[in-house]
């Protein structure tokens, strides 16, 4: 989930609508080193173990409570009685989910359904297959007395928000801004404390839980009421999917089970995510945990992992609209229920 940021394609390019790539502040300081240290996880060889099937997960940032539930049925074992060996390789500012599983370096990855959408235009033969979040956790952050209580409100206002944001050009379309400031994200809240009247794009399962910390109340408002809103998934390439679907199918239902019981009771999967991750804070990650849960991202209406076709046809014609991709795709081909059942 989470959010991320300088997210940057393996060219070098920021990503136009790389949400689940971007910098966190939490991280930001230790990403180098954290990195570093995580490494090795990527080098991992994929010859059979023990008549386990070998597969990677690339994930869309490092170790986070956002990752909870793949992390939950990789220490509870779920993925070993599929027959899966599972490798969860960490992401980062540099690594996009969609080109390693293009190029078949990882078998599953997460991603966002706007991205999977984009993907597809762009000529990547990509499918999502469940759903991690039933909608988006990102959000603008204001100040407790802010006079803005709406995204209409923006008007007059400057806005902090990563270069490209699409969501950002949408509100700006739907809610006719004509006089709204964009400025460049720092990824910190530090220009947010010193400065009452700062907005900014964040988290909600993130940057609350560092302005609160500096004892300044926050209101925010999530960016999936303005009308944009894209589920958080995880998917595989169609060629996989139709080579492996008993594969695929293990997969899901494993990861499904570890995110049910992650949201029981988060303790195993933070507790390899500590270790994995040593410069997050518990706090943060109780915090964030807390975030998913009381606002039901993961499971929405009693919807673990499933999607709402007409959800993609909107997200679909949405990007279109903005012309973020030229020309109309059938969003059928993005999206597949197959592994839900």
């Amino acid at each position: 989930m989470h959010q991320q940021k300088p997210e940057k394609l393996a060219t070098g390019k920021p990503a136009r609508n790389a949400t689940l790539l971007t910098m966190r502040p939490n991280l930001r300081i230790a990403a180098i080193l954290t990195l570093l240290a995580l490494a090795p996880l990527g080098c991992k060889k994929s010859a059979p173990t023990n008549g386990l099937t070998p597969i990677k997960l690339q994930t869309d940032w490092y170790p986070q409570p956002e990752h909870g539930g793949f992390y939950t049925a990789l220490v509870k074992g779920y993925y070993k009685q599929a027959g899966l060996d599972i490798q969860i390789v960490p992401g980062g500012p540099y690594l996009n989910a969609e080109q390693q599983v293009s190029i078949n370096a990882a078998q599953f990855g997460m991603s966002s359904s706007d991205r999977l959408i984009e993907a597809n235009a762009n000529g990547q033969s990509l499918v999502a297959i469940a759903a991690t979040m039933q909608h988006d956790p990102q959000a603008i952050m204001l100040h407790a007395d802010s006079p803005v209580h709406a995204f209409p409100d923006l008007n007059g206002h400057a806005v902090s928000v990563r270069t490209g944001a699409t969501w950002f050009e949408y509100i700006v379309k739907r809610f006719a801004l004509t006089n709204v400031q964009e400025k460049p994200a720092t990824y910190s809240v530090a220009n947010f404390i010193q400065d009452p009247q700062y907005i900014q794009q964040i988290f909600v399962t993130s940057e609350p839980f560092y302005a609160r910390k500096a004892n300044v109340p926050v209101r925010t408002i999530l960016i999936s009421t303005s009308g944009y809103d894209p589920y958080r998934v995880f998917f595989t390439s169609h060629d996989y999917a139709a080579q492996h679907p008993d594969i695929v199918q293990k997969f899901v239902q494993a990861s499904l089970h570890g995110w049910q019981d992650y949201l029981q009771d988060p303790k195993p999967a933070h507790d390899l995510i500590k270790k994995l991750n040593p410069a997050i804070d518990p706090d943060l990650m109780q915090f964030s945990y807390e975030a998913l849960r009381d606002g039901h991202f993961i499971e929405g209406s009693n919807t673990l992992g499933q999607f709402d076709p007409a959800r993609w046809t909107s997200m679909s014609q949405t990007l279109l609209d903005l012309k973020v991709i030229s020309k109309p795709i059938d969003p059928t081909t993005t999206y597949t229920v197959q592994f839900l059942h």
